[in-house]
């Protein structure tokens, strides 16, 4: 099945922010893009809103106005929009059988602030089988650099991070720009240390260059996949929040892998996706790992 790029829109500024980061990102990559508008008729306790047609009414006008002016902003995009009878969470999670990555507003910094959708936007990163982009309305086309680069966070092993790598080359190569691979480490405290692993970091020479060598192996399969691709790699010791967030300057999109996990108020997307989607400076991308 051919692969389109979905764009999550509702009407706001973010969600619009959004449809037009995915129009560059589609024309980039070749790809069509797909504009999806949640809506479904439930009956609340305002008077002006129990009539169901009229909200039908509302919600393909929105979709249609959006439509419009990213199909002006971006000629010769193949662009398509639907509105979907459900939940925000439902509609964009049923598309992924046939997208590239979900798009979705996100309303800026601070550990407060939400995504656009609010909880939904969460749910949606925490369930997504795809990439999911989180874009700000302040990340239109004239706040994104010409030139840059694509940061991606490394952890652990590389099949840990082998989405996100893959994601982030794919994007470098797409825009003709470097990706920029990073590894935060920290020591770890004495009782953690082995044999086994204290002799590994003998052998590569310490632990600074134990790091840097398993950043290199993780890096290698990618390398020669897109031979085009510029890399530059830092490996530094401190938290991979703190790491990436203080490398993402000049970044055109950042990404970071997840492993979802389920808390005790709902899903939960990791220390370090909750750092960069608040804090970045840039849109932020978010792999599901295996």
């Amino acid at each position: 099945m051919s692969r389109e790029i979905v764009a999550g829109v509702d009407g706001s500024p973010e969600s619009l922010a959004a449809a037009d980061w995915a129009a560059r990102e589609a024309l980039h990559r070749g790809l069509p893009l797909r504009l999806a508008h949640a809506w479904r008729w439930e009956p609340l306790d305002l008077p002006l809103a129990q009539d169901p047609e009229e909200q039908q009414r509302a919600a393909y006008a929105l979709l249609r106005e959006a439509e419009a002016t990213i199909a002006a902003r971006h000629p010769g995009l193949a662009l398509t929009a639907e509105v979907l009878p459900e939940t925000p969470v439902a509609a964009l999670l049923g598309t992924q059988d046939r997208a590239e990555m979900l798009v979705i507003g996100s309303r800026g910094h601070g550990a407060v602030t939400g995504f656009l959708l609010g909880s939904y936007g969460q749910q949606v990163i925490a369930a997504a089988t795809r990439p999911v982009v989180a874009v700000r309305s302040r990340d239109d086309e004239a706040a994104e650099p010409s030139s840059g680069y694509v940061l991606v966070g490394q952890l652990g092993s590389p099949e840990d991070s082998t989405a996100a790598l893959g994601f982030a080359f794919a994007t470098a190569a797409a825009r003709g720009v470097a990706v920029r691979a990073v590894r935060a480490w920290s020591l770890p405290p004495l009782y953690a240390y082995s044999p086994a692993s204290m002799r590994l970091a003998d052998e590569a020479g310490g632990l600074v260059p134990y790091e840097e060598k398993a950043l290199g192996e993780a890096l290698a399969p990618w390398r020669e996949r897109y031979p085009d691709v510029p890399v530059t790699e830092h490996v530094e010791l401190g938290s991979a929040g703190q790491v990436l967030l203080s490398a993402s300057g000049g970044a055109q999109l950042l990404v970071v892998g997840r492993r979802a996990k389920r808390g005790a108020v709902g899903p939960r997307i990791g220390s370090v996706a909750h750092a960069a989607l608040h804090l970045a400076p840039c849109p932020v991308a978010i792999t599901p790992q295996g």
